[in-house]
């Protein structure tokens, strides 16, 4: 080979690696470039923190859902998440504070001086100054060209069913500048509807810097679940509509209404009054509004308890419905005499008119018949004085303390619903169980859970335990029937069918000292249809009602009315014809 072929080889070479080399470098610039120029701003703000780098990455918000039978979807929205826009302020970019906030507060209907005060923050690199602005409003604020001022999509929390929903759902609001779900289900599934947030790992050097080409580790967000509740919309509308006119109308304290499907456990419809709108929870002038009264507020039931007490006594064969006993209007019990609620004496009563007439005297013959422990082990079998597991937060178990006593007067007032407590739920559920053959099934709100990644978790009905015979809840439903059609629960049918129930008024104790306040009572009803084949369990509860005194006159009617709209909503067949 020639010399001069040899040494253009190498030289060729070298050029190669050169170019190899100059090309590299450019790479290297160029991202370098990006890096720290283009994207400056955005590592400026990541470099904020502890030597490794976490900035949170916000997952989205899981969405609730009710039933809609009469919809294609069959499902309707609850809480949902629809896109507002945030305005925040980058504080370092910001020229002239002052001048900024002049401008940008009439826009915002911020005080001047307020928003002047967040954007002089020296020093801080992200400062929110506005959420779930609309889009006209983003508009605004962008056509500003505000040095430091910025928009950025954003989720909020909305709730197309205002305040027929309020205390199941509750509501999604700040706690400092991160939002939180609270009461309700947003409360109660905060965790698993808020989801997981993720995280950008990344090393700084010994003096703080970002290491822009170190390692970076992304954990990814992970969306919450989505809920499907029992909840019908269309059985939540009727039944929190009836229930709120019915404490206008009497000008009552409050009013709880719950219904449940008795075969399963699934509750249909959950309301309070007042209730109020999610969507402007800000707007409720009273804390205690929010408290969803039907599972957290135990109060002394009354008379609607004798029909447990009588499930005890037909459970231990002590009495049938037939049994009869002189009803002579009141019961000593040491220096105690417990008086029939009416004051007067029947004479002899089968144990049918007990309940029919709701005496007293009867539920502690009834008691007594059963014998003192088997009456107590009823009534906890039916689950009173534990909570029922519904999945909401602050539910309240009751009291049944006073069983605890050897005294024989406990039971005795007990067997009329005084000196123990219960929640609305607790009373539907144990209706629920007569109406269902004496199976107790496990209340339910959440139909399904569906994650993010498609699994799917369906609820499936829980049967606690069989708490008396079916032959036992048959013969109790058939009374109870007696109670509708011929005693104090007359309010309550729906013609052409066998609706079973009972009343039940409740004295109210005074809050300074011992005793009951005369001019105040809570009137229960608590029923369910029809009788030889139930599709629903449901209690009213009306709180110190005006002009009324006994719940046939203020529960009853409310039962009455929602019962003749389930039967049609079911559409159930009259079993009777209608006169």
């Amino acid at each position: 080979m020639a010399r001069g072929q040899e040494d253009y080889l190498p030289r060729r070479r070298l050029a190669f690696v050169r170019l190899a080399f100059f090309v590299f470098f450019l790479i290297i610039a160029w991202r370098l470039f990006q890096l720290q120029v283009l994207s400056a701003g955005h590592y400026q703000r990541l470099a904020q923190g502890q030597h490794d780098l976490y900035s949170q990455l916000v997952p989205e918000r899981g969405e609730v859902f009710i039933q809609d039978p009469l919809s294609p979807t069959k499902l309707a929205p609850a809480a949902v998440n629809r896109q507002r826009y945030l305005v925040f302020a980058v504080p370092n970019d910001v020229t002239d504070p002052s001048a900024t906030a002049r401008t940008l507060g009439p826009v915002l209907g911020v005080e001047p001086i307020t928003l002047g005060s967040a954007l002089g923050k020296a020093g801080d690199p992200y400062e929110p100054l506005q959420h779930a602005v609309s889009e006209e409003m983003r508009a605004r604020v962008d056509a500003l060209s505000l040095a430091g001022i910025h928009t950025t999509p954003e989720l909020i929390r909305t709730y197309p069913e205002g305040d027929r929903l309020g205390q199941v759902l509750g509501f999604v609001g700040f706690v400092g500048d991160r939002r939180i779900g609270q009461y309700g289900i947003e409360g109660g599934w905060e965790t698993e509807l808020a989801g997981i947030q993720g995280a950008l790992r990344s090393e700084r050097d010994a003096v703080g810097g970002l290491i822009t080409l170190g390692e970076r580790d992304l954990i990814e967000a992970q969306d919450g679940v989505d809920l499907v509740l029992t909840i019908d919309k269309n059985i939540q509308f009727r039944a929190c509509t009836a229930l709120a006119a019915a404490v206008a109308r009497h000008g009552a304290a409050s009013g709880s209404i719950v219904i449940v499907e008795p075969a399963s456990g699934a509750v249909r419809a959950l309301c309070n009054a007042p209730s109020f709108d999610s969507n402007a929870y800000g707007a409720v002038k009273q804390v205690s509004d929010f408290s969803n009264l039907a599972v957290s507020a135990p109060y002394e039931p009354g008379s609607v308890m004798k029909a447990i007490t009588m499930a005890a006594a037909l459970e231990a064969r002590a009495v049938t419905p037939d049994t009869t006993y002189v009803d002579t209007g009141e019961i000593r019990i040491g220096p105690d005499v417990m008086k029939n609620s009416d004051g007067k004496s029947h004479g002899r009563q089968t144990m049918t008119q007990v309940l029919e007439e709701s005496l007293n005297t009867g539920a502690i013959f009834a008691m007594r018949s059963a014998g003192v422990k088997a009456f107590k082990d009823m009534v906890s079998a039916f689950g009173f004085g534990e909570n029922t597991g519904l999945e909401l937060p602050h539910e309240q178990a009751g009291s049944l303390a006073t069983l605890g006593e050897k005294q024989e007067i406990y039971a005795a007032t007990a067997s009329f619903g005084q000196g123990i407590t219960a929640t609305p739920l607790q009373l539907v559920t144990a209706f629920a169980a007569i109406a269902n053959r004496g199976r107790l099934m496990k209340p339910y709100l959440v139909q399904e859970v569906r994650q993010s990644d498609g699994r799917v978790q369906v609820t499936e009905p829980t049967l606690v335990r069989q708490v008396i015979a079916p032959q036992v809840a048959s013969t109790l439903s058939a009374m109870l029937v007696s109670v509708v059609e011929r005693g104090h629960g007359k309010r309550a049918g729906v013609p052409g069918y066998y609706v079973g129930g009972k009343t039940g008024t409740a004295q109210v104790s005074y809050q300074d000292r011992s005793g009951y306040d005369p001019d105040k009572n809570i009137g229960t009803f608590i029923g369910f249809a029809p009788a030889d084949n139930p599709r629903f369990a449901m209690v009213v509860k009306i709180v110190e009602p005006r002009g009324v005194v006994f719940a046939e006159s203020s529960a009853a009617p409310v039962f009455g009315e929602v019962a003749r709209y389930l039967l049609e909503y079911y559409q159930v067949p009259p079993s009777r014809p209608i006169k």
